[in-house]
This record gives structure tokens, C-alpha cells and sequence, in this order.
């Protein structure tokens, strides 16, 4: 499965402008989605690996940036909703607010259709973001940059759109902007990376496969809106940063 799919470059952040009214289409909740699938099938064709990559891959084939990639289906009162999310060590996830809220029972899958077993859920209350602690021990974790992207830097987003197979989207970082949804927040990265419903709470990456950001919205111009890995690795330094979720 190939790390790399190519989309038309943006140039500058141009038409983030009535933001507030577009970003629904990410944050929006797609309709119940089909049952999960017992595999998971490459979106597209494997390219050929040389050697020193063959060295990062699992024997099924997959590497560890697609195997810290997480499905979640939040069966919550009368409703059912999908998202993504990504491993940060054994047994911690990071996803958004919104992927885990007003949920009865989160149900978590890994690239190769594996259901993890979820302890305990935290939301936190500045940012559209979530922590999962899981009981089972997850495949795969990815480390956390160490600076924010520069404008023109590749992002590469890791997740499942639509409550679908795995899918691996390239793009690049046009620049910041404030924060349309939560104004406290501050400044949020923009990037040309796709992204539809079901991929909130993707790990965005940087060249060396780190964490750079955290999908959590998308604007009408396709463009993709980002909670910067500064933002994470601050409230994850934080114990008193997300709160537990209560079930609907």
C-alpha cells in the first residue's frame, strides 16, 4: 500500500474566509456507515520497497505509520458515528472531541480489522481533542514532532475516511489561521491535504513520519484544518487538560 497519494497543490491560504459556516463538512457526522470489515484493503496498489523500508514494515506488509492508525465507531443513543485516530505508545489514542462525544460505546478497530478493548476516554475542554486509554495493547505508536511545520512542508494525513479502509493522502501546509470553532485556541495549521468525514482525528505527519497536527475539521474550499502538535504536546503535559467523557 502506498504512503503517497497526490493532490493538486493550493497556493496560500486564499479563501479561509467564512470558515465558521463551511467546517461542518469534517466535523459533521456521515451517516451510519456499514458494518466494519473483517480486512482491510489497500486503497491503492503497494509500490516497490527498498530495502531499508522493508525493514520498517510488519510481515503483513504494513508500516508503522499506517498500523498506529485507529477506526472508531461511536454507538451513542440513537446514533452512530465514525472517526479516526492514532497511537502515541501501548495503549494511549489521541482523536478528536467531537469522534468521542455523547457516546454510549466506543468501539475501536486497527488496520487489520482487530477490536481494541477502550478503559477510559478524556475530552478536553480547549481543543477539539481526545484521549482513548485502551486496555488492549496497541500494533503501532508514532512519535510527536518536536516543532510546528513551516509553511510549503509535505503533511501526509493517516485515517479512515468515511468509516472506511485505511487511506493515506499527501498535501502541504498553506499557513495558519485562527481558530474558527474555538476562538481560545488560537492559531490552527491549514493544509491542502484531503480529508472527509470520518477522518477527524487523523494524525497529520511530517516528512520523518513524527506527528505535526490533528485533523479536526475541513473547510468548503477542501481545505484541511489541523490542531498543531504544540497544542497536544502541551495538554498532554497537562493531567488536568481533558476530563472524563460521561456516556450519553
Amino acid at each position: 500500500m502506498t504512503r503517497r497519494s497526490r493532490r493538486n497543490r493550493g497556493a496560500g491560504v486564499g479563501a479561509v474566509t467564512a470558515l465558521a459556516a463551511s467546517l461542518a463538512a469534517c466535523a459533521a457526522l456521515p451517516p451510519m456507515p456499514p458494518a466494519v470489515p473483517d480486512d482491510i484493503v489497500p486503497s491503492i496498489a503497494a509500490p516497490t520497497l527498498a530495502a531499508d523500508d522493508e525493514e520498517r514494515l510488519s510481515p503483513d506488509g504494513f508500516d508503522a505509520v499506517q498500523r498506529m492508525a485507529v477506526r472508531i465507531r461511536n454507538v451513542g443513543c440513537g446514533n452512530l458515528s465514525t472517526g479516526s485516530g492514532f497511537a502515541v505508545d501501548s495503549h494511549t489514542l489521541i482523536t478528536n472531541r467531537h469522534v468521542v462525544a455523547e457516546s454510549e460505546t466506543l468501539q475501536v478497530s486497527t488496520y487489520d480489522g482487530r477490536d481494541i478493548d477502550v478503559a477510559t476516554t478524556g475530552a478536553a475542554a480547549l481543543a477539539d481533542l481526545a484521549v482513548v486509554r485502551t486496555r488492549d495493547a496497541l500494533p503501532s505508536s508514532a512519535a510527536l514532532s518536536g516543532a510546528d511545520p513551516e509553511q510549503g512542508e509535505e503533511v501526509t494525513v493517516v485515517g479512515y475516511p468515511s468509516g472506511g479502509e485505511l487511506t493515506v493522502t499527501v498535501g502541504r501546509v498553506i499557513g495558519t489561521t485562527t481558530d474558527p470553532l474555538h476562538e481560545n485556541l488560537g492559531e490552527v495549521l491549514v493544509t491542502d491535504a484531503a480529508v472527509e468525514p470520518g477522518s477527524s482525528g487523523s494524525a497529520a505527519l511530517d516528512s520523518d513520519g513524527e506527528v505535526i497536527g490533528v485533523v479536526y475539521a475541513k473547510t468548503g474550499d477542501d481545505r484541511s484544518l489541523l490542531v498543531p502538535q504544540s497544542t497536544l504536546n502541551e495538554l498532554l503535559a497537562d493531567d488536568d487538560s481533558f476530563a472524563e467523557v460521561d456516556p450519553c
